[in-house]
Parts: C-alpha cells; sequence; structure tokens
C-alpha cells in the first residue's frame, strides 16, 4: 500500500489536469492559477523552513570528521575530511554537493551465506544513479529556460546543442531525456528490490518518485509522440513571467497534466524529503571546520550554575578526611 497509494494519487492528479483541459476546457485554471499558487506555497515554504533551520542554535563544534584533524606540524591532516578551515569547508562541500563524495565512498555490509560473516563491498551503483539522476535533472531544468527567456541566451542554446549531440531524428533525441528516465527508474526499483530498503520506505518516499517519473513520461511522451503547440507554450510562461498570462486553447491536455505535475512538485517541496536541496548547505555537520584544537568553543547559552570546589569541600570534610588517612591539600 505504501507503493500503491502514490501511485493512484499521481495517476489521479494526471487525470484531473489532462480530462480537466481536453473535456472541461480548464486551460486557465491549470495554466495559470495553479503555476501562481504552486510558486507562493514554493517560495514561502522553502524560506519558512531555512529560516527555522537558521535558528536552530549550534552552541559547539559538530562537523562529521573522517580523517586525522590538524595538530602538530608533522601529522598530516585531512584538509577535506576533516577541514579545519573555510577553504577546506568550501571543497568539502562542492564535492558532496557536484560528486556526491560522502555517496561514492559509501560501502554495502551485508552478511555471507557460506558463514556467519559481515562482508564489506563496494556500493557504486547508488552513487552513479544518483549522480546520473540529479545531473540530468539539472541539465533538462536549466534547457528548459529557453521557455521563460526572449532572447535565448547562447549558454543555454550551447548545452542544448552539446546534450543533443546524438542529433537522431526530430525532434533532436536530447541525452539527458531517457539517462533522467533510467536513473528514476533505477531509484525506484531500488527501493522495491531490496528488502531493507522497502521496509524503511514510507508513502511520502514514493509520491515524488512517482510525480518526477510522471513528469518526466509526459515531457518524453510531448517531445517525440504528443506533438503540442511550442509557438503557444512559450507565449504562456512569458506571460507567466510578466503578470500577464493567457493559457493557450491551442496547447495540448498532456502539456498542461506536464504542468500541473510540475505544479504539485514545486508546492509539495517545502514539505517533504526533497529539501535536502537546501538542508544541506545548512547541515553543521558539513558547513563547519573542526578546529578544537585550536580555538576553545564555550557554548554562549550557559547559564551560571553554583559549583562546590574541592578547596571547599575539603574544608568542610576536612577533619573527616584527615580521619580517615585522606591526604589533604592544605596541610
Amino acid at each position: 500500500m505504501r507503493v500503491v497509494i502514490p501511485l493512484i494519487a499521481v495517476i489521479i492528479l494526471f487525470m484531473l489536469a489532462y480530462f480537466g483541459v481536453e473535456a472541461a476546457g480548464l486551460q486557465t485554471l491549470f495554466g495559470v492559477v495553479f503555476p501562481y499558487i504552486a510558486l507562493v506555497i514554493f517560495i514561502v515554504g522553502l524560506i519558512y523552513k531555512i529560516v527555522r533551520w537558521a535558528m536552530v542554535p549550534v552552541p559547539f563544534r559538530i562537523p562529521t570528521t573522517c580523517g586525522q584533524q590538524k595538530s602538530f606540524p608533522w601529522i598530516k591532516p585531512s584538509k577535506l575530511d576533516n577541514p579545519s578551515g573555510t577553504l577546506g569547508v568550501i571543497g568539502r562541500m562542492a564535492l558532496e554537493v557536484l560528486c556526491f563524495r560522502s555517496l561514492f565512498r559509501n560501502t554495502r555490509t551485508e552478511i555471507q551465506k557460506d558463514g556467519p560473516k559481515v562482508a564489506y563491498a563496494s556500493n557504486k551503483w547508488l552513487w552513479l544513479g544518483g549522480m546520473a539522476f540529479h545531473w540530468s535533472m539539472l541539465i533538462v531544468s536549466i534547457r528548459h529556460l529557453r521557455f521563460f527567456t526572449e532572447p535565448v541566451p547562447g549558454v543555454i542554446i550551447g548545452l542544448q546543442d552539446l546534450d543533443g549531440f546524438f542529433q537522431v531524428g526530430v525532434p533532436v533525441f536530447y541525452a539527458t531525456s531517457i539517462i533522467f528516465l533510467l536513473a528514476v527508474g533505477w531509484l525506484f526499483l531500488r527501493r522495491v528490490v531490496s528488502p531493507q530498503l522497502r521496509y524503511i520506505s514510507l508513502a511520502n518516499d514514493y509520491f515524488p518518485l512517482f510525480l518526477i517519473l510522471g513528469i518526466g513520461t509526459t515531457g518524453f511522451l510531448m517531445r517525440h509522440l504528443m506533438k503540442t503547440d511550442i509557438v503557444a507554450i512559450k507565449n504562456l510562461t512569458l506571460g507567466l513571467l510578466s503578470f500577464n498570462p493567457a493559457a493557450p486553447a491551442e496547447a495540448s491536455g498532456m502539456f498542461y497534466a506536464h504542468l500541473f505535475l510540475v505544479c504539485v512538485l514545486f508546492a509539495y517541496f517545502p514539505f517533504g524529503k526533497l529539501t535536502h536541496l537546501a538542508g544541506v548547505f545548512l547541515s553543521p555537520t558539513r558547513n563547519l571546520s573542526n578546529n578544537s584544537r585550536v580555538v576553545r568553543h564555550i557554548n554562549p547559552w550557559n547559564y551560571p550554575v553554583k559549583v562546590h570546589t574541592y578547596a571547599e569541600y575539603e574544608e568542610e570534610f576536612g577533619e573527616k578526611m584527615k580521619k580517615a588517612g585522606i591526604p589533604l591539600d592544605k596541610e
């Protein structure tokens, strides 16, 4: 049920938009109203989440340390795994965000069948699937900026030409289109096939996967199988940006279903696990340097506590300690 319910929900969302446009003519609702609502929810919700995270107190250094800390000059420190300065933190964050460095070094633990032994093995398939998904999604998103700009910047045109270097048929077949779908399918199958992952996966893990898969599938169908009016779509997007939108009747129901699924993903973004996009930059285990051997960190929220020093303790119980043969500092 944790898989079926999110799948049914995404199918219902698709059908609402598709038949709402094809049968009821609700182009304005799905092409103008919902995009603005989704954008407001996305911006307000994400700002709220970031502000809440930023207000969480971090009174001491808690970075993840996987290497030698900087100490004596003759001991070589690990500048990326255990950074002691800002440059090291920037380098570690860049490798983490752009290359998924910690995921690349991830290992798989399992019990061998030929005996009660724990074996550790490389787990690069997850890293490869994650890299393929995130980078292809980024490139596809940048390519879509051509619908929101006029004239289209040369950078976007160059990226589009590079992505379509296959030049298979007309329209051009983009490599990231199929890589994106294969990567999402792989991440989904991994959750379903693996008993351990299937056990810990919840409905809110499958829902965004099905949403993203639906967005990619409808976009692929529009480009290669079910044609739609690209000029009308660009007029709509430019109208949305200029706050003078007009939902075109020429655009197909598949386009409005595609757009509606994107709107649902944007509205869902601040309330699910997808917010790791922003959260990774605010994680104190990643964005803090480990300089505890150089700088003494004192909790700024420490309140004064009445203490009973050893000198006071000895003054109070000195006679009894002397009778018990306990050496005293004051003799």
